[in-house]
């Protein structure tokens, strides 16, 4: 008997409800079935209403501008969680008149009490009530205070940002925490296995020396006490101001984002007062090339049953050009093209196993640990890089096969590789899109750096356009320039800055040769 009720319910019965006795037996029979196409309605259902877009699939970021100056931007995107947060015109680029490391300072300080919240635990547990996270990060020209949150608290998480970053509490009880935690991060840094952060550093003070990108994007040591509330003061009062600030959205409606800014972030005066801004730096990176050495011993950062063995390591970097130049997109390409990573990397697709640092360099010379390109790009400049690692005593052969490395960039450019290195760059761009704090970022630092953001489709349209010609143009620009070099680890075997300058000049990026008496 259950079993016959549960065949009128959802069986036979349903349908027959459904579509009305006479479709029913029709079309049961089997015989009217093969002749009617899939693409025809169904007799006795209503005809569907499909929801409809307008132009680009309505993708664009909208952005508004404030009368005080603040730029909000906001990117539909459906779901029950948004990202929203405050981007600032502000980092340790433009720290030359201050203390070096308030950016990183000011990282950490970040989310502490205000004026509304009297402890960090307070703000945490108001964020917990709409299932929030927050984070603060401080790079070279931007500092960024974001938070992801259900799109129902949305008036509350801007609340929460403008109180953050305009009415901070900064006490002396924060302050002395955030010296230990800048002071922790210093020591962990120097004792990490991977240098990489390191190097990154050394190489941007090489390339740009004392200048803008060039100056430490870490707090050093001997600065942390010398922070306190007005030092910070001042600095945040010439760079905390609402014309060089972003509040972007990703997951909410733009208008009701607007309405929230108009509410928490017009006409509020900041803690430090409104003065206007009277020392705020403008000034454009001036490469400069150059190297910088630090004599280290790496014989035992990693200790244990298996230890890593003791490495020099090498950052060969020329400037490129800034994210605001039509050879950017170029440079992206080449930078996939010679890819790379380390010797020990689980192999696969999507690896990178056919760019150029894999093919002619690790694959050939078994004895390098690394050799991985970067490209680190801003508003005024760029750089590209090859970091290598390998035992001290080949050094030597380790700089003449990156500086060949160089060299070749400019020869011939296979149309498979550089097929191979667009593709990559495409699904690189598309997949990391996919998630909404990476398209919140995107579209926060394009409106800070451009009041207006390039859509996916408009970037991969741009990446399918580049020729081989194109990246031997960049290239043959690029090797014009003085080469910056940074070195950790026993340098006894590193070439000197004029020979990698000469390597970098001759025709096969080979150094001068070297004859020695005695060995």
């Amino acid at each position: 008997m259950a079993a016959n009720m549960a065949l009128f319910r959802g069986g036979a019965w349903g349908r027959v409800r459904r579509f009305g006795l006479a479709a029913y037996r029709k079309y049961s029979s089997g015989g009217g079935c093969p002749s009617v196409p899939l693409t025809s309605p169904l007799p006795g259902v209503p005809k569907p209403v499909f929801a409809t877009v307008d132009g680009q699939e309505k993708f664009e970021t909208k952005v508004t501008t404030l009368e005080n100056g603040l730029r909000i931007a906001s990117q539909n995107k459906f779901g029950q969680f948004c990202t929203v947060g405050i981007l600032i015109n502000s980092g340790s680029r433009h720290e030359a008149r201050y203390l070096s490391g308030i950016s990183h300072f000011l990282e950490k300080l970040a989310f502490s009490s205000t004026a509304q919240f009297g402890s960090k635990d307070e703000i945490l547990l108001t964020l917990e009530k709409h299932g929030g996270i927050c984070d603060c990060q401080a790079s070279r020209d931007t500092t960024m205070y974001a938070v992801s949150a259900d799109t129902k608290g949305l008036d509350t998480v801007v609340n929460l940002l403008a109180d953050v970053v305009l009415q901070p509490r900064l006490s002396d009880e924060e302050i002395e925490m955030t010296r230990m935690a800048v002071r922790f991060e210093l020591e962990d840094l120097n004792m990490r296995p991977d240098p990489e952060p390191l190097l990154t550093e050394m190489i941007h003070a090489a390339a740009y020396r004392e200048n803008t990108v060039g100056l430490n994007r870490f707090c050093p040591m001997d600065n942390t006490e010398k922070m306190d509330r007005k030092v910070l003061h001042s600095y945040l009062q010439n760079y905390y101001t609402p014309d060089r600030m972003v509040l972007a959205g990703v997951g909410i409606e733009h208008e009701q984002l607007v309405e929230c800014a108009r509410k928490y972030l017009l006409d509020v005066e900041p803690v430090w007062g409104s003065n206007n801004p009277k020392q705020v730096d403008r000034s454009v990176a001036q490469y400069t090339g150059g190297i910088i050495k630090v004599e280290k011993d790496m014989s035992n950062v990693s200790l244990g049953p298996t230890p890593i063995p003791e490495l020099t390591h090498i950052m060969i970097g020329l400037e490129s050009c800034s994210f605001l130049e039509e050879d950017f997109i170029p440079f992206a390409v080449l930078n996939m093209m010679m890819g790379g990573g380390g010797s020990f990397s689980a192999g696969g697709p999507g690896k990178g196993m056919f760019t150029r640092l894999y093919l002619n360099v690790l694959n050939r010379h078994h004895w390098m640990y690394n050799a991985t390109s970067y490209h680190h790009s801003y508003e005024d400049t760029g750089l590209l890089c090859i970091h290598a690692s390998a035992d001290p005593r080949q050094v030597r052969d380790m700089v003449e096969i990156i500086t060949r490395e160089f060299i070749l960039m400019a020869g011939a450019v296979g149309e498979v590789e550089l097929e191979r290195a667009k593709t990559q760059l495409k699904s690189m761009l598309m997949m990391n899109l996919e998630s909404r704090p990476v398209i919140f970022e995107d579209v926060g630092r394009q409106v800070l750096a451009t009041n207006t953001r390039k859509l996916p489709h408009e970037l991969c349209s741009l990446i399918g356009n580049v020729t081989s010609s194109d990246i031997k143009r960049v290239v043959s620009t690029m090797l014009r320039n003085k080469p910056a070099v940074a070195a950790l680890g026993d340098l006894t075997e590193l070439p000197t800055y004029e020979h990698i300058q000469a390597a970098l000049s001759s025709k096969d990026g080979r150094l001068p040769r070297m004859y020695r008496l005695f060995r």
